[in-house]
């Protein structure tokens, strides 16, 4: 099993939700109001008068058959528009309870 953290900018949660859903993704965990800055030239999500922009995230834990398809659909939403930005990181789980 895979451990999936996916983090995208607000704007874009009905759309992470929804892809959620297509892929039969049930479980998650969704934690809002995440404050960050992509390493690649991603612009500050704090809240705040000067970056007022937030983020979001979601945890899945998911078969090893079922990341690439959740990492594609991931990519096709990012090049869908990078200025808002969405990524995802994978670890494995090594026991569960």
């Amino acid at each position: 099993m895979k451990a999936v953290f996916i983090i995208f900018n607000q704007a874009n949660t009905d759309r992470v939700e929804y892809m959620l859903d297509t892929l039969k993704i049930n479980g998650f965990t969704f934690f809002e109001q995440v404050q960050g800055r992509g390493t690649n030239g991603g612009e500050p999500r704090r809240g705040t008068h000067a970056w007022p922009e937030m983020n979001s995230a979601v945890m899945t834990v998911v078969e090893d058959d079922k990341v690439d398809e959740l990492l594609m659909t991931v990519r096709k939403l990012d090049l869908r528009n990078p200025e808002v930005g969405v990524r995802a990181f994978v670890w494995n789980i090594e026991q569960t309870v």
